[in-house]
């Protein structure tokens, strides 16, 4: 697989650890039983929000609409963004082109064919929407956005490139968003989701590998 890995230090102390690779790179995985993502052979960061008790998949994580973790119409299986309508990023790679998608299920997102993309459901970081990209998230029920946690996220830039993206610095939401904006992409991202964060943020990348808190997680976001 063809990544690169990237260590930044952002002007307000966020530690961003980063993999910038091609979205044909990507692909969504399911854990099943869950597992911690330095104990995974593959590399990537940690995925959809979760159930902790049952592990259930409870935003979009899918590959040519065939959701990671069960059948389409299985609660957890990764079709659907439980309860919300969320951000969704989707690569169409019929039509080569990323989008971010408020949907509740991967039925409803617009794709050219549905056997050739893949989605991955969070929370819109809305990076073209200065003024309105907090009351988004909040619309979309973003778990602690304005407390201290680690945070996890994918963003993309006009050259279609793709940075997979976590924090083990405690922030909130908007400084991870600032970091991510001052240091990421030189100036060119569009736009991109948050994941899952708090002791889920988790990233392997060969022998380097930003931990969380150790817990399970149920899904990732993986590397060919």
């Amino acid at each position: 697989m063809a990544y690169t890995y990237s260590q930044v230090t952002a002007s307000n102390g966020v530690v961003l650890h980063t993999i910038k690779t091609s979205p044909n790179s990507v692909y969504m995985k399911a854990l099943p039983g869950g597992s911690s993502l330095a104990n995974q052979s593959t590399d990537g960061i940690n995925g959809s929000f979760f159930d902790f008790s049952s592990g259930a998949l409870l935003t979009i994580a899918v590959n040519n609409d065939v959701p990671v973790g069960g059948s389409q119409g299985s609660y957890g299986s990764g079709y659907e963004n439980a309860k919300y309508a969320r951000g969704t990023l989707v690569w169409d790679s019929r039509e080569g082109e990323f989008s971010v998608q408020v949907v509740s299920s991967a039925a409803s997102l617009a794709v050219v064919n549905r056997h050739q993309y893949w989605a991955q459901g969070g929370i819109s970081m809305g990076l073209n929407n200065e003024s309105g990209w907090a009351a988004q998230a909040d619309k979309e029920n973003m778990p602690n956005r304005t407390g201290s946690a680690q945070r996890a996220g994918l963003v993309y830039n006009t050259s279609k490139n793709i940075w997979l993206v976590v924090t083990n610095t405690n922030c909130t939401a908007a400084q991870f968003r600032s970091a991510i904006k001052e240091k990421v992409g030189s100036g060119t991202l569009v736009n991109g989701i948050f994941l899952d964060g708090s002791g889920s943020a988790q990233m392997r990348a060969g022998t380097v590998k930003a931990a969380g808190d150790g817990r399970k997680v149920f899904s990732m976001v993986a590397l060919r």
